[in-house]
């Protein structure tokens, strides 16, 4: 019998990624199902794919600001839409690729603490004092992160992960896979579990 498991391809600098991350563990706990984290750099799929965030269109991007705070309410997680949006996530998403690839037992932890900084507490992470800072105040080492971030292994997991997700027709985070079978958006959750449970 096959694994059951679902692929879940995102970005720290996405609110609907970090809703999304916040549902899946227990969702995989109830469907036994093993989550497995792709981590990919959005603007590389954006890039690749013509797609651009919904806050390029002003009234989509305050539609959904409000949206992801509906939804964060509902699954009783915090939620404040950052003012520093879009950031650049690049090395944010090389420091989290590399703690998966090197250090797999920290991987989470870091990943929750960067998603927390940007979506739960509006930090503006691209501000290199304010990144130290927040790694310190959560147990990392910043000049351990930085180190990982720059290894050639982790810069091109990093790019193989984005292409692996352009390849595969994603086009936005989050996207998720079980199987075959693609799910755009935190919103698709309910279906991401009947999938499992079909699977």
């Amino acid at each position: 019998m096959a694994e059951r498991a679902v692929e879940f391809f995102f970005d720290v600098g996405s609110p609907a990624s970090y809703l999304a991350f916040t549902q899946l563990p227990a969702l995989c706990a109830q469907t036994q199902a093993r989550l497995i984290y792709k981590p990919m750099l959005l603007g590389g799929v954006f890039k690749a794919t013509g797609n651009s965030s919904p806050a390029s269109v002003p009234a989509k991007g305050l539609y959904t600001a409000i949206d992801f705070a509906r939804f964060a309410k509902r699954y009783g997680v915090p939620f404040e839409f950052n003012p520093h949006f879009p950031l650049n996530t690049l090395q944010l998403m090389r420091a989290v690729v590399g703690m998966q690839l090197l250090h797999p037992d920290q991987f989470e932890r870091l990943t929750r603490l960067i998603f927390d900084g940007i979506w739960s507490n509006a930090l503006n992470l691209n501000d290199l004092e304010v990144l130290a800072q927040w790694l310190s105040q959560g147990g990392f080492n910043p000049a351990d992160i930085v180190q990982i971030s720059s290894r050639d292994e982790v810069k091109e997991a990093l790019k193989a992960n984005t292409e692996e997700a352009v390849s595969r027709m994603v086009f936005g985070a989050p996207t998720l896979f079980v199987g075959q079978e693609m799910f755009f958006g935190q919103d698709r959750l309910d279906f991401v579990k009947e999938a499992l449970l079909r699977s």
